[in-house]
Parts: structure tokens; C-alpha cells; sequence
């Protein structure tokens, strides 16, 4: 059975590097008949981490992120969604998880050690939250039996982690989790898509994102102050594409068919490169070329988006059962862990009083 969850944590609107270093390959798993479930979680839980002194910020963030959900196409008659704090016993697997993974292992964790430089955590003034998140993440996988789990790049030591709890797990309690598998985006471009300020990863928290939900004036005015080739001043200076925010935008999102709606002097970006890279191709009309496609995109996501904010009672239920569902699911998971673990005391009363009696009268006991 093949089983894919993933998320967001809900704490801004999501922007075009959720769509191409993840969403969109959701889009993939959701029409993939191969795919028995898709869960997607909405991990407040994680967010309050560095957020646990603002949570309204995530409370009515949860509503920001289903909407985008919903607008990219995101189906709940196929899609279980689910908030994460609303299911306890993935804190129950992460408490228990914890006893299988050291300090010294976390502390060489990359993506720990990036977010943590990113928000301006100190060895004295990081949380114990934020500091174990990863064992938590393991927790949310682990508990639906996931086996695919589509991510960007930047998670891959994350999937690592979770993979090394199952193996540890499994060796000391017998085979009952299932170990998964990342699913990296297809276009490496997309792995980690730039800031418009060309400086850093596209990030909610460093203000350089275009959101999915931004309207066609925010969205050109974003677009056209686009971090280009710092050296390229007259149009006819020659100019480099490479770590130009446009060009990586453009090999991201441009298709050949886009050159015959908004410019027909190039057949392709090959040729539009070139012009570039001799000289003789301004900022401003890349730019513009650039703004026409994004707009083409968003436009579709703005009118879904629209539509589904005047339903917000349905988008509710949503969520509402989607959440039901998925604590059947995690509960069952944790069951079985404590069951492997030997501490489902109340599972079977007469099993129990017969282990306690064959205990008493012969003094000793199996390790496994």
C-alpha cells in the first residue's frame, strides 16, 4: 500500500516556492492511481515551536494555508487534511521516540542546524521544542504508515532522521513501523527557489516571497524589483543569467508556448539567454515577460481562492473531517507501538493478569 503525507506549518500564506518545491508534486500524488492515501497536515504543532508565544499567528494562519490548499486544486474528496495538535497521539509516538535518538545526532542535523541560525536561536535560547522537532516530524510520519513522503531538498536530513528512528525501533521492538521514502521535486531548479531579493531561499519570515494569493498589483510591483545582473546598467551591456532572480524564475515557470502570448522575439529561453548574455535585452522587458507568466498562474489560484473564502462553513467541515479521520489512523499507530513495546497494559485484561501470574511464579522474565 502506498501511503504519502506532508505539510506546512501555519504560519503565513504560502508562496511559489511551496508551489514548485512541493505542492505541485502533491497535485501529482493526488491524480497518481498508484497512491492509496495522500494525507497533508496542517503542523501547528511544529509552528508553535518558535511561534509559542504568538499562537493566534498560527491559529488563523490554519485557515490562510487550507485556502491555498483548496485554490491550487488540492481535492478533499481524494486528500485527508488534518491539523496536527488535534491528534495526541503523535505526541504520545514522539515522547516515546525521543528515548531513541541523542543529543550529539540532532545537533548534527543540518536543517536543524539552519533554521536555527535563520531565527537567531543561541545555545542558551533555544527552545527544547524547536530543538527536537525532527523527533516529531518522525512521529507524524511514522503514525500514518506513511511510505512516501514529498519534500524539498532542504528536508532531506529530516527524512534521514525519521529514517533512522524506524530502523532503531524496529531493531529493538520487532518490524512495526514502516520506514519511508522522500520524494524530491522533479525540476532541480525548484529545490530551493530563491527570494525575489536573490539572497536567501523564498521565505515568509525574510519578507522575499511572491505569495500564491498575492493580487496582479502587489504581484508586478514584487516582479519588477527582482534582484537581476548588478553589472548589466544599459540595455546593451552584456549580462549574466546566472544568479539572476528573473532567469532562475524563468527556468522555473517559462515554457516555449508563453514566448508566442508575451514575446515574440524569442522562440525559447535558450535564444532569450543568449540576447541577454550579449547585450541588447533590458531588465525591464524580461521582467515583464516574467510578471505575465507568474499573473497567468496566480490568476487561477486568486478566483479558486476567492471561491472557497465565501465558503468558509464548508471549508471548516473540511478540515473538521479530515481531522476525524486521521485520528483513527494515529490512534490505531500508537496502539500497536505500545503494543510492540510491551506497555499495553489495558489491551487484553485476562493476557495481562495470566503475564503478572506467570511473572509472580517464576521470578523472571523474556527479554526480547
Amino acid at each position: 500500500m502506498k501511503i504519502a503525507l506532508t505539510g506546512d506549518r501555519p504560519t503565513g500564506k504560502l508562496h511559489i516556492g511551496h508551489l514548485v518545491g512541493s505542492l505541485e508534486r502533491r497535485l501529482e500524488l493526488q491524480n497518481d492511481n498508484n497512491i492509496d492515501k495522500l494525507y497533508i497536515m496542517l503542523a501547528d504543532s511544529q509552528a508553535l515551536t518558535d511561534n509559542y508565544d504568538n499562537p493566534e499567528k498560527v491559529r488563523y494562519n490554519v485557515i490562510e494555508v487550507i485556502l491555498d490548499y483548496l485554490s491550487i486544486g488540492l481535492d478533499p474528496n481524494i486528500v485527508t487534511f488534518f491539523i496536527q495538535s488535534e491528534l495526541p497521539a503523535l505526541t504520545e509516538l514522539t515522547f516515546y521516540y525521543l528515548n531513541l535518538v541523542t543529543t550529539a545526532r540532532l545537533e548534527r542535523n543540518p536543517t536543524v542546524k539552519s533554521e536555527m541560525q535563520m531565527r537567531g536561536f543561541n545555545d542558551g535560547g533555544l527552545p527544547v521544542g524547536f530543538y527536537t522537532y525532527p523527533i516529531s516530524q518522525a512521529a507524524d510520519i511514522t503514525a500514518f504508515d506513511a511510505n512516501i513522503v514529498p519534500v524539498g531538498e532542504d528536508q532531506k536530513p529530516m527524512i534521514e532522521q525519521t529514517r533512522e528512528i524506524v530502523q532503531r525501533f524496529n531493531y529493538i521492538y520487532g518490524e512495526t513501523l514502516v520506514m519511508p521514502e522522500i520524494l524530491l521535486p522533479k525540476n532541480n531548479k525548484s529545490n530551493r527557489l530563491v527570494g525575489i531579493d536573490g539572497q536567501a531561499k523564498m521565505s515568509k519570515s525574510l519578507n522575499n516571497a511572491i505569495f500564491l494569493s498575492d493580487d496582479e498589483k502587489v504581484l508586478n510591483q514584487k516582479v519588477m524589483s527582482m534582484y537581476t545582473d548588478p553589472n548589466h546598467i544599459e540595455i546593451n551591456d552584456p549580462g549574466s543569467v546566472d544568479g539572476n532572480t528573473v532567469f532562475t524564475y524563468l527556468d522555473v515557470f517559462c515554457k516555449d508556448e508563453h514566448f508566442d502570448k508575451y514575446l515574440k522575439d524569442y522562440n525559447n529561453l535558450n535564444e532569450m539567454k543568449e540576447h541577454y548574455k550579449k547585450g541588447g535585452l533590458g531588465d525591464v522587458k524580461c521582467k515583464k515577460f516574467l510578471f505575465n507568466i507568474l499573473n497567468e498562474k496566480l490568476s487561477v489560484y486568486r478566483e479558486n481562492r476567492k471561491m472557497w473564502e465565501s465558503k468558509i462553513s464548508e471549508v471548516y467541515e473540511i478540515i473538521y473531517e479530515g481531522t476525524k479521520v486521521a485520528k483513527e489512523v494515529t490512534n490505531r499507530t500508537c496502539e500497536r507501538v505500545k503494543s510492540a513495546m510491551k506497555i499495553n497494559y489495558f489491551a487484553n485484561k485476562q493476557n495481562m493478569i495470566s503475564e503478572w501470574e506467570k511473572f509472580l511464579s517464576e521470578g523472571t522474565w523474556t527479554k526480547r
